[in-house]
């Protein structure tokens, strides 16, 4: 686990060592006074295992182990000798193994625990404070300190964990956001290339046709048709910007949530190019629906409400869309499981529903380079609609889009 130190700030390990080390060193001449039979030799040892206790924290945060280790030993001699730790001493011996728990794997950590186990079963010496039942204490608190540790770490190596679920998940969203409103802008395009091609075969037709056309008309007409002719060339061009950024933002996406390379179901893969045929429609529907029937071999129906009205062709094409995905995600999530689609009239708007009677679906489901969820709400948000998605309130999972059809109420698409 790495440290950062503030330049100028007081180093803290080193403090704490000289002060517990001061301390241990004071205990050991307080307890010396109270024993008649302490020769110089024995208030030495005592000493020089006191600092062994202690000092060695001046390491703990760049060499923990080694810190705790020096400790650990320091302590299992003053048993061995007859003596008590410090209570410095058992201070700096709790901190040492707290940290090592917190920077150091198990394997390094539990080692640590060994002196304190066995003087617990046999004593090293006979202590005069605590009797045989220090060895079990010392145990006792050095596993809590070492446990304490170990688990802060292991709080803090989730948080980090999640945290990079959570930056990867954006990022494969983010991706997905861009390839799909790029797919979309490649859709569009068609559709309104359509409506200037005719804007300029019209203005064309009605030069060439109208009969006492002064000319300042034709030539305004005349402008027409260029100026109509150019915004196709312009979209032309815009549609090779957006296929390039839509390959790029694929193949990112693709690595992203297949790193080994291998090639798995799901959407437009890396490379793929736009189809030239006509987009599809509220028409197509049926069609799209008896596929899907064929498919799985389960009851698959399309119910129509409300009063059938002509719709803007960019709406037609997300409802199809939104219809398409969504009976791709119950044949994924709910296989076998029979499916309702709803297109309701109402007043100015289009309402989408397409409901399963599936066993719906996990809320930590991955997001894969089918695009899903995310693919719709970039399709409903460029009309200006709204999208719920999420179980049903009888059974199953339901996908449902409100889609303004009156043309004040349609917004412009967002690429932002």
């Amino acid at each position: 686990m790495a440290t950062r130190r503030v330049v100028g700030a007081p180093d803290t390990p080193l403090v704490a060592a000289g002060f517990l080390g001061l301390v241990a060193l004071l205990e050991v001449v307080v307890r010396a006074g109270s024993y008649s039979d302490r020769t110089t030799a024995d208030l030495s040892t005592a000493m020089l295992l006191g600092l062994g206790a202690t000092a060695p924290l001046a390491m703990a945060r760049s060499r923990p182990a080694t810190a705790a280790a020096v400790i650990t030993a320091a302590t299992a001699l003053t048993l061995a000798s007859g003596e008590a730790p410090t209570i410095a001493g058992t201070l700096g011996l709790l901190t040492a193994l707290f940290l090592v728990g917190l920077r150091r794997r198990r394997g390094v950590a539990l080692p640590m625990l060994v002196p304190f186990a066995l003087d617990a079963v046999v004593p090293f010496g006979d202590a005069p404070v605590g009797g045989r039942y220090l060895g079990v204490t010392l145990l006792a608190l050095a596993a809590v300190a070492l446990g304490g540790g170990a688990a802060r770490r292991e709080r803090a190596e989730t948080r980090s964990r999640a945290a990079a679920d959570r930056a990867a998940r954006d990022s494969l969203l983010a991706h997905v956001a861009r390839s799909e409103r790029a797919r979309i802008a490649r859709e569009l395009h068609d559709v309104v290339a359509h409506h200037i091609s005719l804007i300029a075969v019209q203005a064309e037709t009605a030069r060439l046709t109208t009969a006492g056309l002064p000319a300042d008309g034709a030539r305004q007409l005349s402008a027409i048709g260029d100026t109509a002719r150019q915004a196709l060339a312009e979209m032309r061009r815009l549609l090779g910007v957006l296929r390039d950024d839509a390959q790029d933002a694929e193949r990112a996406e693709h690595q992203t949530a297949h790193p080994d390379g291998a090639a798995r179901g799901g959407g437009e893969g890396p490379g793929h190019r736009p189809t030239r045929e006509p987009q599809p429609g509220l028409e197509q529907l049926i069609d799209l629906i008896d596929e899907a029937r064929a498919a799985t071999g389960v009851s698959t129906r399309l119910i129509v409400a409300g009063r059938v009205e002509p719709l803007d062709p960019g709406v037609e094409l997300t409802a199809y869309r939104i219809v398409q995905e969504a009976l791709t995600n119950s044949r994924r999530h709910a296989a076998g499981a029979p499916v309702d689609v709803e297109l309701r009239y109402n007043d100015g708007a289009l309402l989408v529903r397409v409901r399963d009677a599936g066993p719906g679906r996990p809320s930590s489901a991955p997001v894969t380079a089918g695009h899903g969820l995310a693919g719709m709400r970039e399709r409903v948000a460029m009309v200006g609609g709204r999208l719920r998605a999420g179980q049903s309130s009888t059974e199953g999972f339901l996908i449902e889009a409100e889609l303004p059809t009156a043309a004040d109420r349609l917004q412009p698409a967002r690429f932002g």
